[in-house]
């Protein structure tokens, strides 16, 4: 009686023979043979032109459907771990209705977005997230003066300002009319956009010199405070 070991040879090398990828042999008989080993038993078959260009053709598509199940797990593991980061800290964003605590996270925002020359406020991003995070905690710290904002527009050659300005309007809920003319940048000039969400850089100046000191005084604050002890 024939060892399993020649079965599986044989038929290997007739799933070959008919112009079959490793994969599909594997497959084919339902064990895992290591693609080495099916290399060395197959290494003399002669394959037509044809064979060669169906297994070639095989491997190919094999090759972009395990790319893209390999893409599709990733981005479904990392969904799943995005979410897990979202449910653990979800709750902070009770906080933020705390004065105090909010004063604080609207300062550090500041600090690391915001100007710290002119002497009033002047804050950019080009995240709407984070336009709308720092006007939330700026109207909900102080009172505002509606009147003292104004919005500039940073953004390329290519943008259409009108559908942008419209845009950050809405995100800042700043009217129109407190909107400066739009500065474009001009290394962009006679290039196309590759980043079609791209939204330019949205300015907002606030002229009050009282909030700018208070939010540059906090952070010293805090440094002689608990900070200075450690």
């Amino acid at each position: 009686m024939r060892s399993k070991f020649y079965t599986f040879k044989e038929k290997v090398i007739k799933l070959r023979k008919s112009g079959k990828t490793y994969g599909e042999i594997q497959n084919a008989i339902g064990y895992k043979i290591a693609k080495s080993t099916l290399s060395d038993w197959c290494h003399s078959i002669y394959l037509t032109s044809d064979q060669k260009k169906k297994i070639d053709i095989a491997v190919n598509i094999n090759s972009k459907k395990g790319l893209a199940l390999a893409l599709k797990i990733n981005k479904d593991r990392r969904e799943k771990y995005l979410n897990s980061i979202k449910k653990r800290n979800e709750h902070l964003a009770s906080f933020l209705k705390n004065k105090d605590i909010a004063k604080i996270v609207l300062t550090m925002l500041y600090l690391g977005e915001g100007s710290k020359k002119h002497g009033t406020l002047v804050f950019g991003n080009s995240d709407p997230y984070i336009i709308s995070l720092f006007l939330y905690l700026l109207r909900f710290c102080y009172n505002i003066d509606e009147n003292k904002f104004r919005c500039t527009i940073q953004c390329r050659a290519d943008h259409d300002i009108p559908k942008l300005e419209d845009f950050w309007s809405s995100v800042t809920q700043i009217p129109l009319e407190k909107f400066y003319k739009a500065r474009i940048d001009n290394r962009s000039i006679g290039k196309i956009s590759k980043n079609k969400n791209y939204k330019g850089v949205c300015r907002i100046d606030y002229f009050s010199a009282d909030v700018f000191l208070e939010l540059m005084s906090i952070p010293k604050i805090l440094y002689h405070g608990p900070v200075a002890q450690w």
